[in-house]
């Protein structure tokens, strides 16, 4: 049997593989579980869960890392017309469970299934209740039509998947999180891989030791738990 290139997780949720051995296709590590305990404890050192169904969990730490300064935040023009029309009721964290099951039925370019399996499922409506994990969602008239969840802890969000099912529900739905993030002082928007998509709102590639060095510092800051509410 070939080696394997990937560290096996052992049963406490804080004993990580260092950083510098992750595999060049991004992969730290795989096994473990998605406990609040070994999850928060994985996004404090830069690394999040990625798999599909009937796969052990993989772990994931890529480099370079695509981020967002919220200071940085780039709208453009069409977009900002859009936020002043008032097309969509932006609400954070009243549809959370919603919206983790758009993401997954959302299909993805060169992507066949989803990798929101119903354990990750469980594990992040879990986050949730625990005031941990978060969703801006845009609304008009009384439906769910774009939004986007993610991690908070200390003074970074790690944002997971969004979906849209009109246009620039999604666009609309992040571009109000970010600014009441910058309002709330969060420093930091971890967007995983790189997209043309984010690229256009100012994020941008971080060497993998630069981002986790960042992170490491600005999570040992107070966590705002939820819920979340506008201000």
């Amino acid at each position: 049997m070939p080696r394997v290139p990937y560290a096996l997780l052992g049963p406490d949720p804080e004993q990580w593989p260092p950083i510098e051995k992750t595999h060049t296709d991004g992969i730290l590590a795989f096994g473990g579980d998605l406990s609040p305990r070994r999850l928060t404890a994985a996004y404090a050192r830069g690394i999040f869960p990625w798999y599909s169904e009937g796969l052990p969990i993989l772990w994931h730490c890529p480099d370079p890392r695509f981020v967002l300064d919220p200071a940085k935040l780039h709208v453009p023009k069409s977009l900002e017309k859009e936020l002043k029309r008032a097309t969509y009721e932006v609400r954070l964290d009243t549809a959370f469970e919603q919206v983790i099951d758009h993401c997954a039925k959302t299909p993805r370019e060169g992507q066949r299934g989803t990798w929101i399996t119903r354990e990750m499922r469980a594990a992040y409506v879990q986050l949730h209740r625990l005031g941990l994990a978060h969703s801006a969602e845009a609304w008009a008239d009384g439906k769910l039509l774009g939004g986007l969840y993610g991690v908070s802890l200390g003074d970074v969000f790690f944002g997971e998947s969004m979906f849209a099912l009109a246009p620039d529900a999604s666009k609309v739905a992040f571009v109000t999180l970010v600014r009441e993030l910058i309002r709330w002082g969060l420093a930091l928007i971890d967007c995983q891989q790189e997209t043309a998509h984010l690229a256009r709102f100012g994020a941008e590639s971080w060497p993998r030791q630069r981002f986790v060095a960042r992170v490491a510092e600005l999570v040992t800051r107070p966590t705002r738990s939820g819920p979340w509410k506008l201000g």
